[in-house]
């Protein structure tokens, strides 16, 4: 009976610990440093309202000043010009089809010389493109042509106010209001946290965009128009408008690219009511450059730094690394934190999936995938068979 206990024993004992699977490799995890940032320092106008946001980054990054909705004049201009693209669409480099001004656009010169608004040159009879009489609307900020176009997309101003009205409301914008398409009413309001969303949208139409962004052009029959922007070219200013009335004062929805580390950040800022030209540029410079100093680049990871280590009963060791650097840009004092999720194992292959290690930056999140630092082999039946109890409990 002995002999047939000890044969049956190492029957046993054989598959038993030549087959049996492996216990799980001991890990201990390391937390991700996450990185502390400074709120940023920004120069507010003492007038008015003031805002900035930046493209990519959701809703406004920091306010100031009134909330309610103000005067905003001539950047009236900029719904216009995106609610009659959404009527009569133009591809970029498109001219578009052809506007021939009546008699009664004809008037509108008269009309808005009257009300003391700019205005260009147009002729009974003439005509130009879609696109020419957008450039005169945007850039040289003329009443008569604004008018014209949003007479020529919707048939009258009660169509206009109807169409614009819908577009706002399916766009978020619902402290803006428009009575007319060229900002002379000082019942065209619109809050600033409303017009950073609008100069995004300005900004993500290639269109307006392009034209916003134009500091001179010359048109046919009307000749050579500048940009009512001063700031356009300057401290990386690339739009996108301004608008003055006598009765609320001076405005400007502004937008600024540049770069922090590899980024290129296109900042978007407004300020309303400046009590004029010679207060409002200087305004927006100082919150511009404020601002820009707000946003900082912080490094998640670097490539190959340890997120978790490992170890085996059969002393063989690895790491789970990251597989990347990871830089961000964050604005101001965004809250960064993190979480490592690395993964649980008994063998591993050098270089493969070891897990994740998750920031959230604000409300983005930020997944960077790890990686296995060396194999984890088997440690082969020799051991197996003279290690029969060891297990490591370690997930």
């Amino acid at each position: 009976m002995g002999i047939v206990a000890l044969i049956v024993a190492v029957l046993l004992y054989l598959p038993f610990t030549l087959l049996a699977p492996l216990s799980y490799a001991h890990r201990t995890t390391t937390a991700a440093v996450t990185p502390v940032t400074k709120a940023a320092q920004l120069a507010w106008p003492s007038f008015g309202a003031s805002a900035i946001g930046a493209v990519g980054y959701p809703g406004v990054l920091s306010a100031s000043g009134t909330t309610g909705p103000l005067p905003i004049a001539s950047i009236s201009k900029i719904v216009t010009a995106l609610v009659t693209l959404e009527a009569k669409p133009l591809a970029v480099g498109e001219e578009g089809p052809t506007i021939t001004f009546s008699a009664s656009d004809h008037a509108l010169y008269a009309k808005y010389v009257a009300l003391q608004g700019t205005v260009k040159p147009m002729a009974t009879g003439s005509s130009m493109s879609e696109h020419e009489v957008l450039e005169i609307s945007l850039v040289a900020s003329a009443n008569n042509y604004a008018e014209a176009l949003a007479d020529w997309a919707f048939g009258s101003n009660a169509a206009y106010v109807t169409a614009t009205r819908a577009w706002l409301t399916s766009h978020g914008l619902t402290h803006t209001s428009l009575a007319e398409p060229t900002g002379i009413d000082p019942a065209n309001t619109s809050t600033a946290s409303d017009l950073i969303a609008l100069g995004k949208l300005a900004l993500a139409s290639p269109i307006v965009a392009a034209i916003v962004g134009t500091k001179t052009a010359t048109v046919p029959l009307v000749g050579a128009i500048k940009n009512t922007n001063e700031l356009l070219g300057t401290a990386g200013v690339i739009g996108v408008k301004t608008g003055t009335l006598d009765t609320s004062g001076s405005n400007l929805l502004f937008a600024s690219s540049f770069s922090v580390g590899r980024k290129s950040i296109v900042l978007v800022g407004v300020v309303i009511g400046a009590a004029n030209h010679d207060a409002l540029y200087p305004a927006v410079s100082a919150l511009l450059a404020a601002a820009k100093s707000g946003f900082s680049e912080v490094t998640l990871t670097v490539k190959g730094q340890r997120f978790a280590a490992y170890t085996t009963p059969w002393r063989q060791a690895t790491d789970a690394v990251a597989s990347r650097t990871q830089k961000v840009v964050v604005w101001s004092d965004t809250p960064v934190t993190s979480a490592v999720s690395p993964a649980s194992v008994r063998l591993v292959v050098k270089g493969s999936p070891a897990g994740v290690v998750t920031f959230t930056v604000g409300t983005a999140k930020v997944t960077i995938p790890l990686r296995f630092s060396r194999t984890i082999a088997d440690p082969g039946p020799w051991w197996r068979l003279t290690n029969p109890f060891s297990t490591f409990n370690g997930n």
